[in-house]
């Protein structure tokens, strides 16, 4: 299934995309797309419905984030080596976690804001994994069991407040807008293999990222893992598995967002984003 949410910012209703790709509400079986939802009795009841017999949604509504209610944004550094090698830093050992804060989710193509005083704004196309049961100290083995299923996550990033200020990624890593999810989280069932999955970003026609999820370091089962080792992770969590080479700060020389930029990004099965570059109020 590929569930959504669409209409305006925190009025957004739950919706499932029907045989013909067409947007159908889902308001009378479930509430919201969040953690209530994502069990896998709920996802079994919705499975059992035929879409195409729900309701359609009409016009071109805004889609929003496509989970509601996000508990914890947890997301992984330098998962890939080659993105590792072009950041100037080594291959982690094991994963890097930070937390961006919630502030910052947004819908896929909503505007995304340059805040004040940047000067490096940067992209990062990633896989995002959508928790949708407990997981706690869980094996790789049964990590995957704990997912409900994958969207696509811009990890946009300020690279001077992350390593210029002080040296916590969390404050350039957690402007508002900097946390485009979706358009459609994807169940589980529908990814047989979050590890072969081409994953691309441009930014004004002009090709930077394409990638694929089988260059990361530390896979999803690895890091579902490694992460409930730490804290617990709970339905409606979201995890940003890291992104591939060819962000602006590894070209030469660099190259940064700017007002009026373009910004589009997949993720094969996932869907895509399109998000226009403003400068913040």
């Amino acid at each position: 299934m590929k569930l959504l949410r669409y209409g305006p910012v925190g009025k957004e209703r739950p919706g499932i995309l029907d045989s013909a790709g067409r947007m159908r509400d889902l308001s009378a079986l479930i509430s919201d797309i969040d953690g209530d939802a994502l069990s896998h009795a709920v996802l079994e009841k919705l499975r059992a419905i035929d879409a195409d017999t729900l309701p359609l949604v009409v016009g071109s509504p805004r889609i929003g984030p496509c989970v509601g209610e996000i508990g914890k944004f947890i997301c992984i550094g330098l998962n890939y080596a080659d993105h590792a090698a072009e950041s100037g830093l080594p291959i982690p050992a094991e994963p890097i976690i930070f937390i961006k804060v919630n502030s910052a989710i947004c819908g896929p193509n909503d505007t995304v804001r340059i805040p004040r005083g940047s000067l490096k704004t940067d992209w990062e196309v990633e896989l995002g994994v959508v928790i949708g049961k407990t997981a706690k100290y869980v094996s790789e083995a049964e990590a995957l069991s704990h997912v409900a299923g994958y969207c696509v996550i811009n990890d946009v990033s300020e690279r001077e407040f992350q390593t210029e200020r002080g040296g916590t990624w969390d404050k350039g890593k957690g402007c508002d807008t900097f946390g485009p999810i979706g358009p459609w989280l994807v169940t589980a069932d529908e990814v047989p293999d979050p590890q072969d999955l081409g994953m691309w970003l441009e930014v004004d026609g002009r090709r930077y990222q394409d990638g694929s999820t089988r260059t990361m370091i530390f896979g999803v089962a690895k890091l579902v893992s490694y992460v409930s080792h730490f804290m617990s992770l709970q339905p409606g969590d979201v995890i940003s598995t890291g992104t591939p080479p060819g962000v602006g700060m590894g070209q030469k020389p660099p190259h940064y967002l700017r007002e009026g930029n373009v910004i589009e990004l997949g993720i094969e099965g996932l869907g895509s984003q399109r998000q226009k570059v403003e400068a913040d109020v």
